[in-house]
């Protein structure tokens, strides 16, 4: 039973970080940079792409690994208390789910907990353009993931919270999991690009057009995952 709960919170946790605009933003500018400088190699496209969504995902599973040992060291701390971190996690994932759901009615960029802030933008754009081959992108990636880190590590920390109490050990297969899923989206569309089935430009326009749903996707399976902890169905 334990197991099928694990599996329905960090499939649920997972899809609605994965769908975080600003993820889809940073991997575009990635491929653009690439295909800039290199227009008619369009595996070097490919190989950039698979290159940072891993060292995203290598990055993001050490974070988990840390957030893991907060929650451990945190509730050894509260002790009997166990029940606070649990009540809390569920409030926080409510409260990033109703900011998300607020950014389908009232959207501006950059929002709390949500996007990634307007005034790390332009650095953000500088590290990415110094990227000059796969091998660049796989290590500026890990650079990248920690300007990511405000708008797509609510969900993560919620996750992980969720895991502590299996042990580092216990919680890894879960986090490989939910990594898999959150760079899913990534892999996805560096296979339309490759493949031609879309353009750099297509893919991003497709975003801008679609920021609010992709918002109010993952506001409400937010709001869905807290609303179930805290009723206790999950």
């Amino acid at each position: 039973m334990t197991e099928l709960l694990n599996f329905w919170r960090i499939t649920t946790l997972a899809l609605a970080d994965s769908v975080n605009p600003c993820a889809i933003a940073v991997l575009t500018m990635v491929l653009m940079t690439i295909l800039i400088q290199s227009p008619e190699k369009r595996k070097r496209v490919l190989y950039a792409g698979l290159a940072f969504a891993t060292s995203v995902y290598i990055g993001y599973l050490f974070y988990g690994v840390v957030i893991i040992q907060f929650f451990k060291v945190f509730a050894e701390l509260l002790r009997e208390n166990s029940r606070i971190i649990y009540s809390g996690l569920a409030m926080l994932a409510m409260i990033i789910g109703g900011l998300n759901i607020k950014d389908y009615f009232m959207y501006k960029p950059g929002g709390l907990a949500t996007e990634m802030p307007i005034f790390m933008r332009p650095r953000v754009k500088k590290i990415i353009n110094k990227i000059t081959s796969p091998s660049g992108a796989f290590v500026i990636g890990f650079l990248v993931t920690l300007f990511l880190l405000p708008c797509t590590i609510g969900p993560y920390i919620i996750a992980s919270g969720l895991l502590s109490e299996l042990g580092t050990l216990g919680a890894l297969p879960w986090l490989l999991y939910y990594n898999i899923l959150f760079v899913l989206p990534m892999l996805f569309i560096v296979g339309l690009v490759y493949h031609g089935f879309a353009k750099i430009d297509e893919v991003s326009g497709w975003k801008e057009r679609n920021i609010r749903y992709l918002h109010l996707i993952a506001g409400i399976l937010m709001f869905i995952v807290g609303f179930a902890l805290l009723m206790g169905w999950l």
